[in-house]
């Protein structure tokens, strides 16, 4: 009997291990890393005998890896950011 008590008290007391806004920037890094992904795509060629510089544009080359990047960052920021203390 005293078993279950401690169980019930045992879920009453517990919690998420990050907080809301902990979880919102988390889904924005995740947005902002597949977005980065998405610009990364494309620029092959149909036929794999014909050369597509398109692959080495700036966009391609730069700004997605850069995007993800700073994905990863506002993850990191996410993950370490302090829960706000009860008052």
């Amino acid at each position: 009997m005293g078993e279950s008590k401690r169980k019930k008290e045992a879920k009453a007391n517990e919690k998420f291990i990050f907080e809301r806004e902990n979880y919102k920037f988390m889904i924005i890094g995740l947005a902002v890393i597949a977005l980065g992904f998405i610009l990364m795509a494309g620029g092959g060629s149909d036929d794999p005998n014909v050369f597509n510089p398109e692959i080495f544009s700036w966009r391609r080359i730069r700004l997605a890896p850069t995007v993800v990047l700073i994905g990863f960052a506002i993850e990191i920021y996410a993950i370490l950011l302090k829960p706000k203390s009860a008052k």
